[in-house]
Parts: C-alpha cells; structure tokens; sequence
C-alpha cells in the first residue's frame, strides 16, 4: 500500500447476550482469538476482545462485548447495551430453557438499545446434535418472526462462528452507510456534483438470512 493510500477504519461495537452457559464466551473467543476453552468459568462483569473484518476495502473493527448471563449481573444492563452497533443473541440447541428465554434478552435488547441494531439469533453448540432439544426449524421460525439474522454454531469446532460474526459486522457497515447516505449533509453534495441517489429500499433484500451446520 502507498504511503499517500488511506485506510478508512471503523469501529463498532457488538454484544453477545443469552442465558449463562450457552458458550457466549467460547464463540468471543473462537472469533477473536481461534480459541476454545472447555472449562471456561462463567464471566464475571464484562468482557470485550477487538477483532477487524475488511469489507468492501475498509478495515471494519468490531469491538464484541461479553457479560454474564446470570440473573445477578443484570444491573450492568443499560451500560453494557449503551452505543452497541450490533447483537448476536445466543441459545443453547441442547437445552430448550436457554431457547424459551431468548424472548426475554429481545425485549431487553429493544428497551435498551437503537432499532437499527443489526441482530442475530445464534444456537449455539450444534456439535450436540444427539442432544438437540430445539430444532433448527424452530430457530428459523423465531428469527423470521421477529426480523432477525439467523445462524447455528459450534464454539467448540468453530462451524459457522466467523459467518455469523462477519453476517452482523457487514450488516451494520451496510446500516451505517445506508445512514450517511441518506444524511443531508451528503446529499446536498451529491446535488452539488449533480449525482442521484437510488432509493435502496428497492435494492434491500430479504432480511433474514439462514445458516446451519452441515448434516
């Protein structure tokens, strides 16, 4: 790269919420660092790791929060929600529980943060497919539903884990830009340098996207 060639880099946060256990920590983990620990403790307060994705040329910086799951942290709640860009919300498949409470951190989610956040249904552990107790029809169900991303991993052989962050990143660079576009500021210097806008609600696809692990 030449020395006069500048980088554009963004920085966006992202965090992981679900029940406690479900592998929130293993998927940060798997995603930042290309490690699993099978003994991993419960995390206490937060945690975040930084992690860069290029899309469309431009360093995408992903700052990923992580916080406990357990009823007792939830008082970081406001705080912890506070500027995130994006949410990957996560079930375990091998205990429905986890599953039935996912509506429960959405309407937290929704209280506590903007409606443009890019967010991501994620049942996680997929490598326990002889344990399964919620099917991937009924987390794609739930994600059409309620207009979420959809996608099944495993932290523990990393299937899926980079897509479904990546998914969410792309999402809110596209989110981010669809916003500076449709700003005044940036409109009345494309009316300047008389260029059009294409409206982008005709070119918007379907907003629930699927992936799961291979049979």
């Amino acid at each position: 790269m030449s020395d006069d060639e500048t980088v554009e880099e963004y920085l966006f946060k992202i965090v992981i919420i679900g029940d406690s256990a479900v592998g929130k920590s293993n998927l940060l983990s798997r995603f930042a660092r290309n490690e699993f620990n099978a003994h991993s403790k419960a995390t206490i307060g937060v945690e975040f790791q930084t992690q860069s994705v290029e899309i469309d040329g431009k360093e995408v910086k992903a700052q990923i929060w992580d916080t406990a799951g357990q009823e007792r942290f939830r008082a970081v709640t406001s705080a912890y929600y506070r500027g995130a860009f994006g949410a990957l919300l996560v079930y375990d498949i091998s205990r429905r529980a986890t599953f039935d409470n996912v509506a429960r951190w959405l309407d937290e989610l929704n209280s506590h943060s903007d409606t443009t956040v890019a967010r991501m249904l994620v049942g996680n552990k997929c490598d326990l497919e002889n344990t399964r107790e919620v099917s991937l029809d009924e987390g794609k169900s739930l994600a059409e539903s309620e207009g979420l991303f959809f996608i099944e991993t495993s932290a523990l052989d990393s299937t899926n884990v980079w897509t479904a962050f990546e998914i969410v990143i792309r999402e809110i660079y596209n989110n981010v830009s669809r916003k500076v576009l449709s700003s005044d500021s940036y409109k009345a210097e494309l009316s300047v340098n008389r260029v059009s806008l294409v409206n982008d609600d005709e070119l918007k696809q379907s907003k629930t996207k699927y992936a799961c692990c291979s049979s």
